[in-house]
């Protein structure tokens, strides 16, 4: 029940030889989601190991070529390789003209469907649901139109401790009972109170993407408490001006969105190709944030559940 988080590009706009543009794959109990999609995606998953026929669903923070322009190439090899279930792709407005025209111009034929849910960038929702994940939008402050996503697993359900089922000795219809969440009456009139005889056997993980944005406090208090964030990072933290104008976050603003949120651990990403030591970018943010790490390509990052004791 982990979360894996394996880094495919965390370059910024500008080509680059060192690396590949924004591009992520986040697993979450084996269901595959890609978060972003810059170009050379498709190659660096085969490298990477990961089938894009796994992809459960797609998200696009945002309408800029280094965070999309890979996705199309992608759609086209899904459909070389067979792909017959539809194929979701979370993203803001206009992205449908673009697929429209890309499916009308290019691919008429693909052997599955794609299809755009559009993301309301000004909003904090849940966008995307299954029994066992949710993922949230995340207003961003970028140049465009820009949402980051938060994924969560659900709780899981409730176990029934050993030591009551032993102890009053309970049935089987009183353990489905308290499962859901109800007390136990036993037969001596004796009333269990649910949190007494249950409980969590692990608590639900979580993960957020923001990029691209300026700082923003709003966004620390939305990501509250979240096991692992990655936040932008373009520039060094004496840019901070040059990072405002254009719509980027520098080294000492994602410490500090992941101080404010009371985060678990921080990766920083999408640098600048001016900086070909990144090292000092960690550093600085480890002055604010210690529990950060650079994202680097094919590097997966994973969060653990902690289990919990009876």
């Amino acid at each position: 029940m982990s979360i894996a988080v394996t880094i495919l590009g965390s370059s910024s706009a500008k080509p680059s030889s060192m690396g590949h543009p924004s591009a992520q794959v986040v697993n979450i109990n084996e269901q595959y989601f890609l978060v972003d999609a810059g170009e050379g995606v498709q190659r660096q998953m085969a490298r990477c190991g990961i089938s894009a026929l796994k992809l459960r669903a797609v998200f696009i923070s945002h309408l800029h070529g280094d965070h999309l322009y890979g996705l199309f190439p992608l759609l086209s090899t899904l459909g070389l390789y067979g792909r017959r279930t539809p194929l979701r792709i979370y993203a803001p407005r206009p992205f449908g003209e673009m697929l429209e025209a890309f499916l009308r111009l290019c691919e008429s034929d693909l052997p599955y469907t794609p299809e755009w849910v559009e993301v309301d960038t000004t909003k904090h929702q849940i966008i995307f649901e299954n029994d066992t994940t949710e993922v949230w939008s995340l207003p961003l402050r970028h140049r465009v139109p820009t949402a980051g996503y938060l994924f969560r697993q659900k709780e899981p359900a409730l176990n029934v401790k050993k030591f009551a089922i032993e102890r009053y000795g309970l049935s089987v219809q009183q353990i489905v009972q308290a499962k859901r969440g109800e007390d136990v009456a036993l037969e001596s009139g004796e009333v269990l109170g649910n949190e007494s005889i249950t409980y969590r056997p692990y608590g639900a993980l979580s993960y957020a993407y923001c990029s691209d944005t300026n700082y923003s406090a709003r966004l620390a208090r939305m990501v509250e408490g979240v096991d692992l964030l990655y936040h932008e990072a373009t520039y060094a933290a004496d840019m901070r001006k040059i990072a405002k104008e254009r719509g980027h976050a520098t080294t000492a603003d994602a410490a500090k969105v992941a101080q404010m949120a009371g985060a678990g651990r921080l990766i920083i990403g999408h640098f600048s190709t001016r900086y070909r030591d990144l090292e000092p970018l960690l550093k600085e943010a480890q002055e604010i944030f210690p529990a950060t790490e650079l994202a680097r390509e094919g590097e997966t990052f994973v969060i653990e559940p902690n289990p919990r004791k009876q």
